[in-house]
């Protein structure tokens, strides 16, 4: 049989399968071809100057977050510098925990922790951190509903907080079919608006936060207006774009 080889059968036949077209490799053709993410057959997918694994089928990180994690990790080593001490980071909504892997990756004196509400995501977590080098004494995994599993260390304070909330409005659903087929809703849909999740992190975060501290969201272009709305009363807000021109994530720094 012939097959045409498209870019990601071949990405497909090099990474997972070493150049071997067995019955395997053919049989994960077919499920590429039926719409299945390939950074779920292949298992992984780099993220920065990481190897982020994909076991339990967490939300597949995209470029946008890549963007704007590389930039937070910049900010966070400009406050490293000025403060002379170790960044505590939390990472929010952690899914994989790819955002919080790599800031412990770039920041090897950092303390990273990761909030997830799904328990089947903990064990990706723990195991994207033992692949990358983020070893037990700087790390902590806790499964939340946002802050709530934090609420019983009251004095736990973060320098920043990074986050990659639900933030889909399901009434304005944009999403394509095999994201909407294949990766979890829970971590795609943020309630009216998209909303819900993104407006109990920025409300909550305060809390959460030492002075001056800064919160880092991913969100749709059309949550800016909301997002500076809700924020203004805490925080100083910076919109920025992505590297597609797109108002993709907020900077927001506690006053």
């Amino acid at each position: 049989m012939l097959y045409m080889f498209s870019q990601e059968t071949e990405w497909l036949l090099v990474e997972k399968y070493n150049g071997e077209k067995s019955d395997a490799f053919f049989a994960d053709v077919a499920r590429l071809e039926a719409g299945e993410p390939l950074a779920y057959l292949i298992g992984s997918i780099p993220f920065l100057n990481t190897t982020i694994y994909l076991t339990s089928h967490p939300l597949i990180p995209r470029p946008e977050t890549e963007y704007w994690v590389e930039k937070a990790i910049t900010a966070i080593k400009e406050t490293q510098n000025l403060t002379e001490r170790t960044m505590h980071v939390l990472d929010l909504c952690a899914g994989s925990g790819c955002i919080g892997v790599a800031v412990g990756h770039a920041l090897p004196a950092s303390t990273i922790h990761f909030a997830e509400i799904d328990a089947a995501h903990l064990p990706t977590i723990t195991h994207n951190c033992e692949e990358n080098g983020l070893h037990e004494a700087r790390r902590r995994i806790v499964q939340s509903d946002l802050f709530s599993g934090l609420k019983t260390e009251p004095q736990l304070r973060y320098d920043f907080i990074l986050s990659n909330p639900p933030y889909i409005d399901p009434e304005v659903d944009r999403a394509e079919a095999s994201v909407k087929a294949h990766e979890p809703a829970l971590a795609l849909y943020g309630g009216y608006a998209g909303m819900e999740l993104i407006a109990r992190t920025i409300t909550e975060a305060p809390n959460f936060l030492l002075p001056h501290g800064q919160l880092w969201l991913e969100h749709e272009p059309e949550q800016t207006e909301l997002i500076v709305e809700l924020a203004e009363p805490y925080f100083t807000v910076t919109i920025h774009k992505d590297q597609y021109g797109v108002k993709r994530f907020s900077e927001l720094v506690l006053q």
